[in-house]
């Protein structure tokens, strides 16, 4: 047994001739009798107590707390008691990621975890807990990849717990729980022709964000983040080093998402566009903390800028330069007097990537060096985002006898090049 059990109703007094009687105690009769005791592995002292006649109970506690021990399973009660919320709130403040994905997530989990169960405490959880709150995000409406991620963090937390010894087991992994299933539509590109609309209902100094995210494929925040020393029209490249980034309200410089720096190749299109820009709208030196609001501070002589001469706040673009874009195109309808824009996730500057990797992988760019221009550290992620594009093998042969041939068609049969003289 890993400890030994109190009964506090009685005490044993030692006579002077060396005998031992029972005594009652003060607490005789009251309150809980049999309090079972033992030391932690951390060499605390933790107890429970139960009521008279059940001492059979404590004894069977405590040789399960000993078996815990044993297996490596132990969980200390008391850290149990933690709620969520709390411990949540811990788990975010060891976290040595970027800034701006603990901010993220302290959101999700104010908005969509904590008024379902962050006062719940950590040892109460069950796995009916965690599907009703599956539900519950299933039933709010959000976008599935979303519910995916929120489930991922609380996971993550529930994970933290298990590691630390506050659970034995993660509640979001339990056989009875699902995650949240992904909208397995296809990715439908935009056509050229939208990717136009959509540049021509842009103001004019900022139609080139168009021709760099829809020609080079470079993220929303590599754009805004990208200096004119960066462009190299001589070498036809850009290299991509830097985005600019929300960390709550605060805009800073960071490196490409997965700190992943690469060279794009810069299409002779994209080039004119640019060159024209930097004509008529010269870059200038904008400064932001790097990676942190308190990081030090760095200049970059940006080619986009706001009126205010600043770097470009995607909340601020997204809002009244991109979606009155959209509805310009036709691609959302005007919202009416007091209305909110239609939503339209899949229309936002990511179309421009999808975009460029489906005309590259028409052309028949491999997926390794689509994956190295896009930023994507694993080639099978951009696989299976834009396998369903990939020309297939008919495709590809039609086009190789084709290309053998002439585009004339001639080729072997009659008329063609095995024809008899």
């Amino acid at each position: 047994m890993a400890g030994h059990i109190q009964d506090r109703w009685y005490k044993t007094e030692t006579a002077p001739n060396g005998k031992t009687t029972r005594e009652k105690t003060e607490r005789f009769g009251t309150g809980l009798r049999y309090r079972a005791r033992y030391v932690a592995p951390n060499g605390s002292e933790r107890s429970k107590s139960f009521p008279d006649r059940q001492k059979r109970l404590a004894e069977i506690w405590l040789s399960q707390i000993a078996a815990d021990m044993t297996r490596g399973q132990y969980v200390d009660p008391s850290s149990g008691k933690l709620t969520f919320k709390e411990f949540a709130a811990q788990w975010l403040a060891s976290q040595t990621t970027d800034p701006s994905t603990i901010v993220n997530m302290e959101l999700r989990f104010r908005l969509h975890a904590f008024p379902y169960i962050g006062s719940r405490s950590m040892g109460a959880f069950q796995p009916v807990h965690i599907r009703t709150w599956a539900r519950a995000l299933a039933d709010s409406g959000m976008a599935a990849s979303y519910q995916r991620t929120v489930f991922a963090n609380v996971s993550a937390v529930f994970a933290a717990a298990v590691d630390d010894g506050i659970l034995i087991r993660n509640p979001c992994r339990a056989g009875s729980v699902r995650a949240p299933k992904l909208d397995r539509r296809k990715l439908k590109p935009w056509t050229r022709d939208r990717v136009v609309a959509v540049r021509g209902g842009l103001p004019s100094q900022y139609a080139p964000i168009a021709d760099v995210g829809a020609g080079c494929g470079l993220r929303q925040g590599e754009i805004f983040g990208l200096a004119v020393d960066e462009v190299d029209f001589v070498g036809g490249a850009v290299h991509v080093v830097r985005q600019v980034k929300l960390i709550g309200p605060q805009m800073v410089f960071a490196p490409p998402k997965g700190g992943k720096l690469r060279d794009v190749p810069l299409p002779d299109v994209v080039s004119a566009a640019l060159a024209t820009h930097i004509t008529r709208r010269p870059p200038i030196d904008v400064t932001l903390p790097w990676r942190t609001p308190d990081g030090p501070p760095v200049t970059a002589r940006l080619l986009f800028y706001s009126r205010e001469r600043k770097a470009l706040n995607r909340n601020y673009f997204n809002m009244y330069l991109w979606k009155p874009a959209l509805i310009a195109a036709g691609v959302i309808p005007e919202r009416g007097p007091g209305e909110r824009f239609e939503p339209s996730r899949e229309h936002g500057m990511h179309a421009l990537r999808h975009y460029y990797a489906s005309v590259l992988l028409d052309s028949g760019e491999n997926i390794k060096a689509l994956a190295e221009y896009l930023g994507h550290s694993d080639p099978g992620f951009t696989l299976r985002t834009y396998t369903h594009l990939m020309p297939n093998s008919q495709d590809r042969a039609r086009r190789a006898i084709d290309a053998a041939f002439g585009v004339e068609g001639a080729g072997p049969g009659p008329g063609g090049a095995d024809a008899p003289a």
